[in-house]
């Protein structure tokens, strides 16, 4: 089968296209993929600027959706079914095996390429909002980075739990993107605060989705009301900002960390209940999945330039197919 590799620690230009065997599959699910997601930390990891670190060569990914090829008896999985798949060991390749607990059905109505794309900045937002922030029914939340895969993850996970959402972006383009994914409001980033006051009348809003930092940090803490929350996703804006705890104390906000993929090491059963939640949420169509920016198995490197660059709205996968 065809599989990306990293082969050297360089950014894109460290990938390859290459031919390797395919997966045993005793006592997992095999799956051949339509589609795998492109998210910022397999950016980070083809610079070794990820946290963990993974020894070369190695396939990238952690997120696809395919069709079941085999299944173990007892597993509950279908062989033919169209599934979404968590393949932490590598998913930038034609055929993946995963245990069965990784394996999540996808509706009629949710193509194979959005599926592909789904659970990382799904499941990040989802717990973000409601592992984190503790969000409470008819709150508002304000989006950084609003048109990239996670910020349109947030919108949509938001939109579902009834929540109302700011988007903050820095084009106009960028902007019809989050109206698009059911943004409540969007604002540019020039003067974004005055704005968040002006929507708010004065108050500030109750949850601050960052997965930007840098230098807006800081008016992030300043634009919560009493009570706020921002929950710290990635820093994509490059800069890892300070927080100066005195400026927690003058409005009782908090600010919190949402690492995902290293709750999961500490709960390994979290996403199973997660879907539990979302699950029907995307059966019923209040939770929606948009279609992502797609390029060829052999553009991987091109895909991991649109992130680097923030010039992708939405997500990013790659097709395995014509």
């Amino acid at each position: 089968m065809k599989a990306v590799h990293v082969t050297e620690t360089i950014g894109p230009d460290g990938v390859c296209v290459v031919e390797t065997d395919e997966p045993a599959g005793d006592g997992l699910v095999v799956v051949d993929l339509h589609a795998a997601g492109v998210s910022y930390p397999d950016l980070l990891q083809t610079s070794g600027g990820y946290q963990v670190v993974r020894p070369l060569p190695f396939v990238p990914g952690v997120e696809g959706a395919g069709i079941v090829r085999s299944a173990p008896a007892g597993s509950g999985v279908a062989v033919g079914a169209r599934v979404a798949v968590l393949a932490p060991g590598g998913a930038w390749q034609q055929t993946v095996a995963v245990p069965p607990a990784s394996v999540y059905p996808l509706p009629d109505a949710v193509s194979l390429t959005a599926g592909a794309g789904f659970l990382m900045n799904y499941m990040t937002a989802h717990f973000a909002l409601v592992e984190r922030a503790r969000y409470v029914a008819g709150e508002t939340v304000l989006v950084h980075g609003a048109a990239g895969g996670l910020g349109v993850a947030a919108l949509q996970v938001a939109a579902a739990l009834g929540l109302e959402t700011i988007a903050v972006v820095s084009t106009e383009a960028k902007a019809d993107v989050a109206r698009a994914n059911r943004a409540t409001h969007v604002v540019p980033v020039e003067g974004w605060r005055e704005s968040v006051r002006e929507i708010t009348g004065g108050r500030g809003v109750d949850i601050v989705i960052d997965p930007v930092g840098g230098d807006r940090f800081t008016d992030s803490i300043r634009s919560l009301a009493t009570g706020g929350r921002l929950v710290v996703l990635g820093f994509v804006g490059g800069d890892i900002p300070t927080v100066k705890v005195n400026r927690l104390l003058l409005n009782n906000v908090s600010v919190l960390g949402a690492g995902w993929g290293e709750y999961l090491r500490a709960v390994p059963d979290y996403p199973a209940r997660q879907w539990s939640q979302l699950g029907p949420l995307l059966e019923s169509g209040e939770l929606r999945i948009t279609e992502p920016v797609t390029f060829a198995l052999d553009e991987a490197a091109q895909a991991l330039r649109a992130l680097e660059t923030r010039s992708a709205a939405g997500k990013v996968a790659l097709r395995f197919g014509a």
